[in-house]
């Protein structure tokens, strides 16, 4: 028996988890512990290390890995994260599906493993950008990664077309910064009858540096969410799909703790720093 790491799921966490795992119809039955696949992988994902450098106390690298991405191309991830929404909003007295969503995009650096790259004018930063839709709770609907020069309007159709039926059950407004004001998304919505419309929040007139705008702050704080999660301080990649797919994990693992607090690790007491409280009063 291992030591827990901090990245660890609960027995509360894995019995949540575990149903969502596709079994093994054919071929030799497992051999191989799920929940310390799934455990490694977060790990991963939490601390942000290299798989060649995953603790030998997990399973083999090339196993996890293995998993990973059979899991990655074959929709479990989104499927994971499509159901612990829909349970996580249910909790909170929402309907499994959303009203409203809120669409923003987030560019970071690249580093030399090569892979899907380009330059953000805007942002002076070459890398990948970040193209993400969620719900007015802030949890993840859709997610695409793009070489960073794409403009956030034309990069729209791409995820927007990733929302599925379930997704567009309830949707009528998707809500989005002043770059969401595009003649080639509009023509895009025209085209494919969106059931949805896209309202763009403007700033107030003469506003100078960050401004939290209404209704749309949310999909702020997912970025900052998915930060926590070191994998994601920078886009490590060679693959656009592997980087969404940790992006879908860090959701997964949000929600987990949201539905399953664990008790034996408490989050600590959030508190300003004394300077932080003579500047806010």
């Amino acid at each position: 028996m291992r030591k827990a790491y901090p990245s660890d799921l609960s027995d509360d966490q894995w019995a949540l988890i575990e149903p969502l795992i596709p079994t093994n119809s054919s071929g030799r039955p497992r051999q191989v512990d799920l929940r310390e696949v799934f455990n490694a992988i977060l790990y991963i994902n939490r601390s942000g290390c290299q798989w060649d450098m995953l603790p030998h106390d997990f399973p083999a690298k090339s196993t996890v890995y293995d998993y990973f991405a059979q899991w990655r191309d074959d929709g479990t991830w989104q499927m994971m994260m499509d159901a612990l929404r829909r349970l996580v909003r249910q909790a909170a007295g929402r309907e499994p599906e959303p009203r409203t969503a809120c669409i923003d995009s987030q560019t970071v650096k690249g580093t030399e493993v090569g892979g899907e790259r380009g330059y953000d004018g805007g942002k002076k930063i070459r890398g990948v950008k970040r193209h993400i839709v969620v719900d007015s709770l802030g949890l993840l609907l859709a997610v695409m990664i793009t070489a960073a020069s794409l403009d956030d309007g034309t990069g729209a159709p791409g995820v927007l077309g990733r929302l599925t039926a379930a997704h567009l059950s309830r949707l009528e407004a998707v809500r989005g910064d002043m770059k969401y004001r595009n003649h080639a998304l509009d023509a895009w919505l025209e085209a494919t009858a969106a059931p949805y419309v896209v309202e763009v929040i403007e700033r107030p007139p003469g506003s100078v540096g960050y401004v939290k705008l209404p209704k749309r702050w949310v999909v702020e704080r997912t970025f900052a969410w998915i930060g926590r999660c070191r994998r994601n301080s920078r886009d490590y990649e060679w693959h656009p799909d592997s980087g969404e797919a940790f992006i879908k994990i860090s959701s997964i693992h949000l929600m987990l703790k949201r539905m399953k607090p664990d008790e034996s690790r408490p989050l600590p007491p959030f508190k300003y720093r004394k300077n932080q409280e003579i500047i806010t009063g």
